[in-house]
């Protein structure tokens, strides 16, 4: 009974998603895409934690005002603004700080390419973290797709000097790996108005990162040029706070399957931005990752090769 309920809601969904959502997908993926383009003008000028502070203050003062002309109100709980903080660190200071990091060393095209692994560490975190998603034969065979692009990505030839810009693609990694924590970690909200969770947690993440910015990298000292500040603002405005926006309202008609989406086409925004304004040039091997990481989640996400199996044979003769 429940698993033909499951199949029903899932069926559901698909069905509601209609031109509007799949615009939105694609919006989201330019907005996403686009962050690692304004990071790559940041961090020309300015240290990580000062562009990291920038971006989630700026945005949880836009949410804020959203959220108090929706009329919804922030909790008062102290034990629900512990989770904020949680969420904040996992969803937001870790990972936004190690990929800052890690464009001062690595291209953003490439940033975005190693963050699209985000799906396969979340699929073997939620395998030994919850109950109902385990491993599967095909979410088996998308990891090990996935790691052989990561591993053409990074190099053997690299891993032999062990250089700034191997750190920099094992801090993007590990910031896939903080984002994994975080959507398991964030299904304890699902019960809480997206927005609120969503401003709740930028909030958190500001009043973690202040002391630390304000001791290391002291931005008093530092004269940032007008693209930097526009960047910072684009992060914050643009790549922030409406991508939050979109994301939970696309999340709520379609659900977080069809958001995987998103991961695919992040990617392609990012090295178009990358090398039509920053300059940059991306090797053969840069592809052929991204090839196999994007093979590795459409086996993980399994829909298409369902669709396939559906197929007669005849289907595919000529």
């Amino acid at each position: 009974m429940k698993t033909t309920e499951k199949t029903k809601s899932a069926e559901s969904v698909n069905k509601v998603m209609g031109i509007k959502e799949w615009a939105q997908i694609f919006i989201l993926s330019i907005i996403w895409g686009g962050s690692f383009f304004f990071v790559g003008v940041a961090v020309k000028e300015l240290p990580p934690l000062t562009i990291v502070l920038g971006r989630v203050a700026l945005a949880s003062m836009i949410l804020l005002v959203i959220v108090y002309f929706k009329g919804e109100r922030m909790p008062s709980s102290l034990s629900i603004w512990g989770s904020f903080l949680v969420m904040g660190a996992l969803n937001n200071l870790i990972p936004f700080c190690l990929i800052v990091w890690g464009q001062t060393h690595i291209e953003s095209g490439l940033a975005s390419i190693l963050n699209a692994t985000t799906p396969i560490f979340s699929v073997v975190l939620a395998h030994f973290f919850t109950r109902e998603e385990k491993l599967t034969l095909n979410r088996i065979s998308g990891i090990i797709l996935g790691w052989i692009g990561v591993s053409v990505l990074i190099g053997i030839e690299s891993l032999r000097g062990f250089g700034l810009e191997v750190f920099g693609q094992i801090a993007v990694l590990g910031a896939s790996v903080s984002y994994a924590f975080a959507a398991i970690y964030g299904r304890r909200f699902k019960d809480m108005n997206p927005i609120v969770v969503a401003t709740g947690m930028l909030c958190g993440s500001t009043i973690m990162m202040i002391p630390l910015a304000l001791y290391f990298d002291q931005p008093w000292n530092l004269a940032p040029g007008a693209m930097t500040i526009i960047s910072i603002l684009g992060l914050a405005a643009i790549s922030t706070s409406l991508a939050y926006i979109i994301y939970f309202h696309v999340l709520a008609i379609a659900g977080p399957t069809n958001l995987l989406l998103v991961t695919f086409l992040i990617p392609i925004s990012a090295i178009a931005l990358g090398v039509m304004v920053l300059g940059e040039q991306l090797g053969w091997e840069i592809f052929v990752g991204m090839g196999m990481i994007f093979l590795g989640l459409v086996t993980i996400d399994g829909r298409l090769l369902k669709k396939l199996k559906r197929k007669p044979v005849w289907y595919y003769k000529i």
